[in-house]
């Protein structure tokens, strides 16, 4: 019955491999599934959160995958609006990538408000002055076109495809497709954007307040910048570990070294911008909060340090060089310090910018997770691997896995 469900002329590993393969991950799903029923019926209590950081581990892991998801609406907009075809090598995973950060980020967000049987309240009783309300319906729509995005995915199973009502409905799909990627790149822009404006104006935060155009802090773009630059990178990753795994080529070269050059263009481009923008904190913001670089220690020189030279300009000059990127451990280790330098970014606006004193009298904090947070967030990647397994194992997801692999 297994093997019938497997895609025609694919092969696939036993049902008793792929069941000893699933273990780890269901694993981790069932330590997040005792975490979340801890927090859902005691209360957020079982976290480490608090007055003083109302924003934590769950908020780092959300909008690090939620940047990390931005492969998928990039690469439909350069599929399906610019016109880039050798991309649909690709297309399917990265839409499945974008499906799993999406929804594990939605999954956390709902045990992260603590009373999730009044989450609709954000949508009924919506708080139209909130950069958070803009983010929450924008998040709530893109996961919905992705998940429009994934089903004809899901049609195209073998089983399911001899239904020809089904076949048919993801035939339709598939032609108006452009309309759903258009739609994803005009969300996820607001809303990458949205989250980065909403540190930009926090204002008794120095840390992470910015100056900017108009109404918008320069974070609403440099959100939006770094994400489409990781984004990329990111599928690139997934799609390089399958390929690791199953022992297979799964996508054309030229798909994997368009997709590393736009990137490279792009986090150059954010480097640049992000260091105006630091400078520009240096000597403008801080000053005026009454406060000098040299007050910020460690959060200050060694991390933007960090940031910017070691998982920003490093990886954006071996994603540049022709020949570092068609080196394929060059181009995994650079994509590798992309990831890393956005999830850092993440981190940095999060925690950092909560835990630096900002009054004479105060403290420097500091922040440990519990047991509860870290099952949370560890079982979004049980989650997206699993998911990712199985569109796999019983969908074609790669389109010339077959040419590749005669």
């Amino acid at each position: 019955m297994d093997s019938a469900l497997i895609p025609e002329g694919s092969k696939r590993c036993s049902t008793l491999t792929f069941f000893f393969w699933t273990l780890p991950w269901l694993a981790l799903l069932a330590w997040g599934g005792v975490s979340a029923l801890l927090c859902l019926g005691l209360g957020l209590n079982q976290t480490n959160m608090s007055n003083i950081f109302a924003f934590a581990l769950w908020i780092v892991l959300d909008l690090g995958i939620i940047a990390l998801g931005a492969g998928a609406f990039f690469t439909g907009f350069l599929t399906y609006i610019i016109g880039r075809k050798e991309l649909k090598s690709i297309l399917n995973a990265a839409v499945i990538i974008g499906f799993i950060c999406y929804s594990g980020a939605m999954g956390m967000l709902g045990i992260d408000i603590g009373q999730p049987a009044r989450g609709w309240f954000i949508f009924w009783h919506a708080n139209i002055h909130s950069m958070l309300v803009e983010v929450s319906f924008c998040i709530t729509c893109y996961l919905c076109v992705l998940t429009i995005e994934y089903l004809p995915i899901i049609l195209e199973n073998r089983q399911l495809d001899k239904i020809r009502e089904l076949r048919l409905f993801g035939h339709n799909l598939h032609h108006i497709m452009a309309i759903f990627a258009a739609t994803g790149t005009f969300l996820s822009f607001f809303h990458q954007g949205s989250l980065g404006g909403m540190f930009g104006v926090l204002y008794a935060r120095p840390f992470a307040a910015r100056e900017g155009f108009y109404i918008w802090p320069w974070t609403f773009f440099l959100f939006v910048l770094s994400a489409i630059a990781a984004g990329p990178c990111f599928t690139i990753l997934c799609t390089k570990l399958t390929e690791k795994v199953t022992k297979k080529r799964l996508v054309t070269q030229d798909a994997i070294q368009f997709l590393a050059k736009i990137s490279g263009w792009l986090l150059a481009l954010y480097i640049v911008l992000k260091i105006a923008d630091t400078a520009g904190w240096i000597y403008g913001i801080i000053p005026k909060a009454g406060l000098s670089f040299s007050d910020f220690g460690i959060y200050g020189v060694k991390i933007i340090a960090l940031e910017i030279i070691i998982f920003g300009l490093i990886p954006a000059l071996i994603l540049l060089n022709v020949k570092a990127r068609q080196n394929m451990p060059l181009l995994i280790f650079a994509c590798i310090m992309n990831c890393t330098g956005i999830l850092l970014n993440r981190f940095t606006f999060i925690i950092d910018s909560l835990a630096i004193p900002v009054l004479p009298f105060d403290r420097l904090w500091s922040y440990s997770p519990t047991w509860q947070e870290w099952g949370v967030g560890l079982a979004v990647i049980g989650y997206g691997i699993l998911l990712f397994s199985v569109s796999y194992r019983y969908l074609p997801l790669f389109p010339d896995e077959k040419i590749l692999n005669k």
